[in-house]
């Protein structure tokens, strides 16, 4: 599993269920690291419930964010755009 960033997180209105929105430093482990966040899921809610009093403690949906990288992707492009005469 790679090294991540949680970039933002959804929770329906019910609180039944979050989808969180995660970057990675190296995408190449990209499929290890979701799988390894999806086995962590029951854990991590299970931790969620002990610090945060809550109803109902939401479901834990992980997505790769690819923002980040396409927003990079963009700037790159603008500068170099903007270096040539």
């Amino acid at each position: 599993m790679g090294m991540i960033t949680i970039t933002s997180v959804d929770v329906s209105p019910d609180l039944s269920h979050a989808k969180v929105f995660f970057t990675l430093l190296d995408r190449q482990k990209l499929d290890g690291t979701l799988q390894g966040l999806k086995r962590s899921a029951g854990f991590l809610r299970s931790q969620i419930a002990r610090r945060i009093q809550l109803y109902t403690t939401p479901e834990l949906r992980f997505e790769y964010d690819e923002s980040v990288e396409r927003g990079d992707r963009l700037s790159r492009l603008i500068d170099a755009a903007n270096r040539k005469p």
